[in-house]
């Protein structure tokens, strides 16, 4: 429990200014009679918040959860308001088990935000050598957490732009290392997702491949069982040609913002005699997994919600029309609980096609959820791998 802040005092006016002089310095700047300075102590700075209280509050606005009654997420009915860390965790853990947390790495955001996956990462990495971070976000945000790493090994660097323009092969840092790129994501809306597979798995790879003109899908079928793992030839040939992208884990979410133009399993789509109309209709329906319980169309119509902390709304807001939130015909036909599974179906379909277009593209890609449903309705995370480096794994 933290120990209580003392009550701020007033600074004393600077000598030689007479009665008013000292309004505009300290303590004295714009106060009021029975007046007083927010109770918040700023340890950075050494002082006191220098922002003036609401009449009979301690706390200004900014620093109001300091208040005695705020109690963080006492009422929003999560199973427990300790849980959400553990959405970080879980990442983290998938990908510890998929090998891609240690050094010599450039790990880029997609959709960073304030960049608290990133964090994490590296906290998780404890200082390990050649570690870099991208960070890409197309908003000016506030409140970055990338200050805290300063001073660090480790290099972080922000990308201010939007995915669908990023060529990732001409970011100056990875030009310079040409380390493994890992592509990690928590708040990457709906195309957004497809817009990173594709800069990682086609634009960077191919410019990385040097110019190949053979599709990445033929090159992934090269034969391997007649190889011998143990020459140095192909101990050479591993540790010289391997994929750019060393592994991809990106929370997914909103796919009612998915865009049939920008998404990356058309093909597969296509292949089941599926097309825009179709896919138009899938997008629309997936909303109904995460906003399927409300009752009428005015409150489908009017809210925003997130499934994520209070604190990270800035990041990823999930804004429902009429139409994207089930109002429509269907809504008197079915079931809050039929829509609700109707568009969990609908996630997973286009989901597919997001794992079918990474497996021609020689990655080994899977989905799984990483948290419970009662932290966040969108608790699925796609991982993937190189093929390559599961096969080496075998051959060892």
């Amino acid at each position: 429990m933290a120990a209580p802040q003392p009550e701020p005092e007033p600074e004393p006016e600077p000598e030689g200014l007479g009665q008013g002089q000292g309004q505009g310095q300290g303590q004295g700047q714009g106060l009021g009679l029975g007046q007083r300075r927010c109770g918040h102590f700023v340890r950075r700075k050494g002082r006191f918040c220098r922002m003036v209280p609401a009449p009979g509050r301690r706390f200004c606005g900014e620093h109001g959860q300091e208040e005695v009654y705020f109690v963080q997420d006492i009422n929003a009915g999560l199973k427990d308001v300790a849980d959400t860390p553990e959405k970080q965790a879980s990442i983290l853990g998938n990908m510890e088990k998929l090998h891609l947390l240690g050094p010599g790495r450039c790990f880029v955001e997609f959709g960073a935000g304030r960049g608290k996956l990133s964090h994490w990462v590296d906290v998780a990495l404890q200082n390990a050598e050649s570690v870099q971070f991208l960070l890409v976000e197309r908003a000016t945000t506030r409140f970055k957490v990338d200050g805290k790493h300063k001073g660090r090994d480790s290099i972080f660097e922000r990308l201010q732009v939007d995915i669908q323009h990023l060529c990732l092969n001409k970011v100056p840092i990875l030009e310079k290392t040409k380390l493994p790129v890992v592509g990690i994501g928590k708040h990457l809306c709906g195309a957004a997702t497809d817009l990173a597979l594709r800069c990682l798995v086609e634009s960077y790879t191919t410019c990385c491949d040097g110019g190949n003109e053979e599709p990445a899908a033929k090159r992934s079928r090269i034969p391997v069982t007649g190889a011998a793992p143990d020459t140095a030839a192909d101990h050479g040939k591993n540790t010289e040609d391997p994929k750019p992208v060393a592994g991809i884990v990106i929370a997914l979410c909103c796919h009612h913002k998915c865009d049939w133009t920008h998404y990356v399993g058309r093909e597969f789509f296509k292949s089941v005699g599926l097309g825009p109309v179709e896919f138009h209709y899938f997008q629309r329906m997936s909303s109904w997994a995460t906003c399927g319980m409300r009752e009428t169309p005015s409150k489908a119509s009017t809210s925003e919600e997130s499934e994520d902390q209070p604190n990270d709304t800035e990041e990823h807001e999930q804004t429902f029309s009429r139409t994207e939130s089930g109002s429509d015909t269907l809504q008197g036909i079915l079931t809050a609980e039929e829509r609700k599974e109707m568009g969990g179906l609908c996630k997973r379909l286009i989901d597919h096609g997001r794992i079918e277009y990474l497996q021609q593209q020689g990655y080994k890609a899977a989905l799984q959820y990483y948290t419970e449903s009662a932290v966040s309705l969108e608790n699925v995370l796609l991982t993937a791998v190189p093929s390559s480096s599961l096969i080496k794994e075998l051959t060892t």
